[in-house]
């Protein structure tokens, strides 16, 4: 087990839920639900990866990179529904329940891609790249959709940070801006990093030799 990356991804997953459990507005809603799925779950799967506890190794064939990515694509919109996030937010139960998804979900994700003891195989290394860059393109549609509302979506009431208060069609914007940016980022990332990576071990022999 790679030790501090686990630590550091259990480490920013407590400080997500606390910000979720604070209520302040959609800004507070995303950007803890963005740094379960795209920075707490990517540094728990990466220490994780190859031993007893990772889900990847333990089920490689159920734990795969598309399976997981459509997964994770079902439990980030399903919540982003409006009686959903209604449920999330006005419910101790329900907002528990979200937030152990999004860590289930993207821990299972970023696990396909970078976990197993066959992590190394290309056509995996492939799998992953589409599966991380495919939940890249929903998380700029849904982040997108949510920024460029009309009206807002989820009852927000707004969000007071340092003395600023955020109208709710603000608040509401400024999470998916959230979204758009750490959201896409990371998994864009994650995909470019397993490309770079697949590029590397298939070049030839005598290629590496001289690089």
């Amino acid at each position: 087990m790679r030790r501090p990356a686990f630590a550091a991804g259990v480490a920013v997953l407590a400080a997500a839920w606390g910000v979720a459990a604070s209520g302040h507005g959609m800004t507070a809603h995303m950007a803890a639900h963005m740094a379960a799925v795209a920075v707490a779950a990517p540094l728990m799967a990466l220490g994780l990866a190859g031993t007893r506890a990772d889900p990847a190794s333990r089920w490689p064939l159920a734990v795969a990179p598309l399976p997981m990515s459509l997964i994770e694509l079902l439990v980030v919109w399903g919540w982003h529904l409006p009686a959903a996030r209604a449920f999330a937010a006005g419910s101790a139960a329900g907002l528990a329940l979200e937030q152990a998804m999004f860590l289930a979900a993207g821990l299972l994700l970023w696990s396909a891609c970078l976990g197993t003891r066959d992590a190394g195989n290309s056509e995996r290394r492939a799998a992953g790249i589409i599966a991380l860059l495919l939940t890249t393109m929903h998380m700029t549609l849904l982040g997108t959709l949510i920024t460029l509302a009309p009206r807002t979506l989820f009852g927000t009431t707004g969000f007071t940070c340092l003395g600023t208060t955020l109208s709710p069609i603000v608040d509401q914007q400024l999470g998916g801006v959230i979204m758009l940016l750490a959201g896409a980022g990371s998994y864009l990332s994650g995909g470019l990093a397993l490309l770079f990576r697949l590029l590397r071990s298939n070049r030839p022999q005598g290629a590496r030799q001289w690089s």
